[in-house]
């Protein structure tokens, strides 16, 4: 299954980022990024919130179940191992941090799952890799640059890297150029304007015109 989920990853490369969208809405978007193309959906904990161990695990099950064989669902800002059990429990294929939690890593891979700490540096990038990461999120890309990232690439050509926090439909593909796997992309798809006012033909489209990036590459 691990396998799998990695090759899914590799071969589909946008990950859509939905923090803060539950229910129907969440359904909804969904559905819409599904039919522009985009096949990974991450649904995010939020810290603040005292009920995100309850919340986050009820919305990936809810997508597991009406996306299954067509979306593949991941659970997303995982910064404790109760965490990680809470989202295998739901159903996500895949754990995605801000961080690199050596503990919340092995707990991952324990259970089965696609491992996506958050790195910057090449200590932490390698630190991650080393602790058994799949993937190497590094976050947040956009601060430093496409050049810092051609820089971190030579030395660091082994490690399996996805793209977070800056990624537009302007950059995607000098990202994906640089030797990227992928990327995570969370406001051009999962707007909560356009969520609020229903407009989910314009996330569609968005979704659409990524994907056309990745497949041009």
């Amino acid at each position: 299954m691990c396998k799998e989920t990695i090759q899914f990853i590799e071969e589909n490369k946008i990950v859509a980022i939905c923090r803060g969208t539950y229910g129907n809405e969440l359904i909804n978007l969904v559905t819409a990024l599904e039919r522009g193309g985009v096949r990974l959906v991450e649904v995010t904990f939020d810290q603040n919130d005292e009920e995100c161990l309850t919340k986050t695990p009820e919305a990936i099950n809810a997508l597991s179940q009406a996306f299954e064989g067509k979306v593949s669902v991941g659970a997303g800002t995982v910064v404790t191992v109760e965490q990680v059990e809470a989202a295998y429990k739901a159903g996500a294929k895949y754990i995605i941090s801000p961080n690199t939690n050596a503990e919340v890593i092995k707990h991952t891979k324990k259970l089965g799952l696609v491992s996506i700490p958050g790195a910057l540096t090449p200590t932490e990038i390698l630190a991650a890799h080393d602790a058994g990461a799949d993937f190497v999120k590094v976050f947040p890309v956009g601060s430093l640059g496409l050049g810092y990232v051609k820089d971190i690439r030579g030395p660091i050509n082994h490690v399996k890297l996805l793209a977070t926090a800056g990624v537009t439909p302007d950059n995607l593909a000098d990202y994906l150029n640089a030797g990227f796997s992928g990327a995570g992309i969370s406001n051009y798809l999962t707007n909560k304007k356009h969520i609020a006012a229903g407009d989910y033909d314009v996330l569609t489209e968005h979704a659409r015109e990524l994907v056309q990036i990745v497949s041009a590459g």
